[in-house]
């Protein structure tokens, strides 16, 4: 299997000189499906930093059981709705998953009657509404806000104990209901949803390959975090909803589809990395996503008998600085980086035994770590579909896009 696909992916792209990047539209499509079926029944709203591609973002939506998006930049979000304006994706749905400070697109959102009424912001802290009301002045039309519950664990019960990202401030379910009175208190606003994204669920595997005591504890965190959020998450929506009736409650991630889809508070289910299948999730019990994007560098010398030396290719990750946000080979199996070197800036070499085979010209096929921000490395992924490349599509990055 590994080396059909390599035949498949070289003779498919040997008319393009590496770098090249390719989404393999039967694999994407496949975990498309995986995400719908894991989420039985939830819809999905696609998040888009783990696609930052229009071309995918859409061939998503138009599938059953997806609906809407969470955008991760405001611009991003204002973007989006005029590009689908005159299009069957003229009603998509787009929250806008972190806090905006951008002036210049709050001030474009209140002026755009159409992006009012389709997108919608985050606030965790009285501070967000100062700060859309000192941008807008008095007088504004309704802004659409979402309200951030924190879901991370604290097993102490005390957030000097605290696993999972820091977000947001509100993590009780008074905490919840106080932000809601305040937000429904103000001129201006509209208070639409509740997000609460389990990141010490969703975002770690519990599957972590050679280390045994690791995947217990990260089993036995999971299991304990996902009981305790479910019955904090329905108490703080609670709190929300006898403040106002919701549009939605969002939860969840690529990771914690199970989890959250158990927790009747929940209204739907986030996610994007699903869709790609990158390395950082190829360590999970509850599912396997099929690599969609890949790309290729090309081997530029060989200095050694057993060391491949490939062009560029250190497309590192955010996040932690260690090797998990490293590219890793792919095809052909049998390569790993070196560990002085790892992914470079402008060189990769590469050994093992499939080392010696590779000669000056061929290329390697490579994974990202995480889904989107390969993106930002091309502007254009070639479609694979079958065997043959039909089209190149841009990226956001093609399409001259960057929203930090």
């Amino acid at each position: 299997m590994p080396a059909s696909a390599r035949s498949r992916l070289d003779a498919a792209t040997d008319h393009l000189d590496p770098p090249v990047a390719v989404v393999d539209l039967a694999a994407f499509d496949r975990n498309a499906d995986d995400l719908v079926r894991r989420a039985a029944g939830r819809p999905i709203r696609i998040a888009s930093k783990s696609v930052r591609c229009r071309f995918l973002l859409e061939r998503a939506l138009r599938k059953p059981g997806f609906d809407g998006v969470m955008s991760y930049a405001l611009p991003e979000a204002l973007w989006l709705v005029d590009a689908w304006a005159d299009t069957d994706l003229a009603d998509t749905d787009i929250l806008v998953a972190y806090p905006t400070t951008d002036r210049a697109a709050l001030r474009a959102l209140a002026a755009d009657e159409r992006a009012r009424h389709l997108v919608s912001v985050i606030v965790d802290s009285v501070e967000h509404l100062d700060f859309i009301d000192e941008t807008l002045g008095a007088d504004h039309p309704d802004i659409r806000v979402c309200l951030e519950l924190d879901v991370s664990w604290r097993p102490l019960g005390s957030p000097s104990v605290h696993v999972g990202t820091r977000r947001s401030p509100v993590f009780t379910p008074e905490q919840a209901g106080d932000l809601a009175n305040a937000v429904c208190a103000r001129p201006g606003f509209q208070l639409v949803g509740v997000m609460a994204y389990e990141g010490q669920i969703a975002g770690l595997g519990d599957n972590p390959a050679g280390n045994p005591l690791l995947r217990a504890a990260l089993r036995w965190m999971q299991r304990r975090s996902g009981r305790e959020l479910v019955t904090r998450r329905t108490a703080a929506v609670r709190a929300v909803t006898d403040v106002r009736k919701l549009e939605f409650v969002n939860g969840g991630g690529t990771g914690s589809i199970e989890i959250t889809r158990a927790d009747p508070s929940v209204t739907e289910i986030a996610a994007g990395s699903g869709l790609i299948g990158p390395t950082l999730f190829d360590h999970y019990t509850q599912f396997s996503p099929r690599p969609a994007v890949l790309f290729a560098v090309p081997v530029v010398r060989k200095p050694a008998p057993d060391i491949a030396t490939l062009l560029g290719g250190g497309y590192l990750a955010s996040g932690p600085a260690n090797s998990s946000r490293l590219p890793q080979p792919y095809l052909p199996e049998g390569l790993k980086l070196l560990g002085m070197e790892g992914a470079g800036e402008v060189q990769t070499p590469v050994t093992g035994a499939a080392a010696r085979g590779l000669n000056v010209g061929d290329r390697v096929w490579m994974r990202h770590a995480k889904a989107g921000e390969l993106a930002e490395r091309f502007t254009e992924y070639h479609v694979l579909d079958g065997d043959k490349v039909t089209h190149a599509v841009p990226t956001y990055r093609g399409e001259d896009r960057s929203f930090g």
